[in-house]
């Protein structure tokens, strides 16, 4: 299978982004950034592929994670990198409405999945 370029993958990004309802955007000052390295957390062996910051300063964003849907994604079609980025983006919007409705039931549910 094809690994999607890092530049394929802003691409793909940027026109998921244009599909969306404007709406979802609100207060997301610092929007969708695409970061080319790998996350991982060491304590729990996971890879992050994405993450909505809310930091008092630099304000609220997400950041995507190329690196990670690199190592995670390298053996599928560029179709199951399409799919994982938009549900991936869709996730992190997910917590940047509910943290502007003062919910946090993702973050919740998320604990729940890990346990």
């Amino acid at each position: 299978m094809a690994v999607m370029t890092l530049r394929e993958f802003q691409d793909v990004t940027h026109a998921l982004v244009e599909r969306l309802p404007e709406e979802l955007f609100t207060n997301l000052n610092g929007g969708i950034t695409v970061q080319p390295q790998l996350c991982s957390d060491t304590r729990t062996d996971r890879v992050t592929l994405g993450e909505y910051i809310e930091d008092p300063v630099m304000g609220r964003s997400i950041v995507l994670y190329y690196g990670s849907f690199r190592d995670l994604f390298r053996n599928d079609s560029l179709s199951v990198w399409s799919r994982e980025i938009e549900e991936t983006v869709l996730h992190e919007l997910r917590h940047h409405v509910e943290a502007l409705a003062g919910l946090d039931d993702l973050s919740r549910e998320e604990e729940m999945e890990q346990e």
